[in-house]
């Protein structure tokens, strides 16, 4: 089985390595097309085909990933339509807001089965939450698409009416964790920590409750009861937060990507 991504930006430049890391493919089996000479000859180092030219991307494959800005969509599944095969590839389209009918419409009878699909950067290090909507695909199809973006993190396959919702979640998501961990190591300066133990205590804090959620299975506000005491510092502290809008400010936030 052959995939190939056209457009390694940031998030398909995130995915082909994910693929690399992963045993799905093998790298002579991934076909990496981008009009960037330094993107193609980064990917060319790493041992996978490589390519400017989107047709030759899209015919060698079975796979066929487009991986672009969502505005260059159409335009690039235009140019490569008289090279996919409906029955013989699997078309994933990774571009926020692009509708499936609009995909559908731009390539008509050439269309093979869809999946439109919402990673994030983490998939670089096989730790994204990925969103995956199935489109006239078959439950053989579906779960292949399934088991490729599962090594590279965790699946949620669901409608086109919440990817949206997903992309905010997970997708921009990522970029709100990040800024929460920013803000805390700037507050660990501030106690008294270099800014580098200060970001290293931050980050081994947050992988230590996402873990301790997953092994548990509780719901966070379950498990913040067993860190707080009557009168004690962590209450104390979750208070001030919520006083200045802590839980407010985040469903704000998220709400404003669906804008």
């Amino acid at each position: 089985m052959k995939i190939s991504i056209i457009g390694a930006g940031a998030m398909g430049g995130s995915t082909v390595e994910g693929l690399i890391k992963g045993h799905t493919f093998k790298n002579e089996d991934i076909t990496v097309s981008d009009p960037s000479q330094a993107v193609v000859e980064k990917f060319d180092k790493l041992g996978v085909c490589v390519t400017t030219d989107n047709k030759l991307a899209a015919d060698s494959a079975d796979i066929v990933c487009v991986v672009v800005k969502p505005w260059l969509v159409e335009r690039v599944l235009k140019d490569i339509k008289p090279e996919l095969n409906p029955q013989k590839q699997i078309l994933i389209v990774i571009a926020a807001g692009v509708s499936s009918a609009s995909i559908q419409e731009w390539l008509g009878e050439n269309c093979p089965p869809l999946f439109l699909a919402i990673p994030n950067i983490a998939i670089a290090e096989m730790a994204s939450m990925t969103f995956i909507v199935p489109v006239n695909a078959s439950e053989k199809e579906t779960q292949t698409v399934v088991g490729i973006f599962d090594e590279m993190g965790d699946t949620l396959i669901t409608d086109e009416q919440h990817l949206a919702a997903g992309t905010t979640l997970a997708s921009c998501g990522i970029a709100y964790a990040m800024r929460y961990i920013r803000a805390a190591a700037e507050g660990g300066v501030e106690l008294g920590f270099k800014a580098d133990d200060a970001k290293k205590i931050v980050m081994q804090t947050m992988k230590g409750a996402v873990e301790l959620l997953e092994a548990s299975g509780l719901h966070p506000e379950a498990a913040i009861d067993l860190v707080t005491t009557p009168g004690g510092v962590t209450i104390k502290g979750l208070n001030e937060m919520e006083h200045a809008g802590f839980t407010s400010a985040v469903i704000r936030g998220l709400k404003a990507g669906l804008k």
